[in-house]
């Protein structure tokens, strides 16, 4: 029986740096599984790129636009399924209607929005205005939007992991974006090493973890961000006030999934300094720093 070889793919996807690392027995086997994980994700930035007029998302956000009412898709249900229990979770925090006070805030400017701007978003920001009667999506007021982003690249890495088992792939890791999967261990049983970088340190790791199994996703105020008067004002926008969080400055999470670890941590970021507690409760393993350079969590002790 032929040995299993290592192989690493890099691509681009969802305006991120992708890689694909798998042991397989020939470079065929380890190309074909590759370029379905590649196809696979191109297929949901296809359906779910907000920057796409052709996209599903678009379309949606089309009849948001003029307050009607869409048939959806099974795989576009679940995703509004698990948004709407992490609303709830979240005590309306992690909500994906609020993608549109993106319009207010412009990260590239160096300005602030103003308040009026901001306050008129707002009254477009709501999932309790939409009614989700599956498969059914209702919007009760014109000129709003949803945004898959904080969901739809971790529910793609870990789709990308189901479809490397399914092609008898069992050992390897997804990587979009610094949003992690293992696929499983090295073929000797080491585990993978996985680092979480530095929010505010460029090149520094705050914790290098081994992962055998898993998924790992991180949020923070790492890149997009505007500094004024030496505050800094980074991207995660609570959607109940229209500006950006300012206690957290990066919450990483493992757990069984991607796309709970991904909005673990997100909603870690938007609780700010009921962060550390509910991050506590929840029971994952997690690892935060604050604005003033605290960390806290379970993993820095692992």
């Amino acid at each position: 029986m032929a040995k299993l070889k290592y192989y690493h793919y890099d691509f681009k996807a969802m305006g991120s740096p992708c890689s694909v690392q798998l042991y397989a027995r020939s470079p065929k086997k380890a190309k074909h599984a590759a370029q379905n994980v590649i196809n696979d994700v191109e297929r949901l930035e296809r359906i779910y790129s907000r920057y796409r007029h052709d996209s599903f998302l678009s379309e949606i956000n089309r009849v948001a636009a003029v307050a009607g009412q869409i048939a959806v898709d099974d795989e576009t249900a679940g995703l509004l399924d698990y948004a709407a229990t992490c609303y709830q979770q979240s005590d309306g925090l992690f909500d994906i209607t609020s993608g549109i006070l993106r319009q207010a805030w412009d990260f590239k400017s160096g300005n602030l929005p103003t308040k009026q701007a901001i306050e008129t978003l707002l009254k477009r920001v709501g999932w309790q205005k939409l009614d989700w009667q599956r498969p059914i999506l209702s919007f009760s007021m014109p000129g709003m939007e949803i945004d898959f982003g904080g969901v739809v690249k971790e529910y793609a890495v870990d789709r990308a992991a189901a479809l490397c088992w399914e092609q008898g792939i069992k050992h390897g890791i997804i990587n979009l974006g610094g949003d992690i999967k293992v696929i499983g261990p090295h073929p000797d049983g080491s585990p993978w090493k996985v680092s979480i970088r530095h929010p505010r340190k460029p090149g520094a790791v705050l914790r290098t973890l081994l992962l055998d199994s898993g998924a790992l996703a991180s949020s923070g105020d790492y890149e997009r961000c505007i500094t004024l008067e030496g505050v800094r004002y980074g991207h995660v926008l609570n959607p109940k006030t229209g500006w950006p969080v300012r206690y957290m400055a990066a919450v990483s999470v493992v757990g069984d999934f991607c796309v709970v670890a991904g909005s673990a941590s997100t909603i870690g970021m938007l609780k700010a300094q009921q962060g550390p507690q509910w991050l506590q409760e929840l029971g994952l393993p997690h690892l935060w720093v604050n604005v003033d350079g605290v960390l806290g969590g379970p993993l820095l002790d692992s």
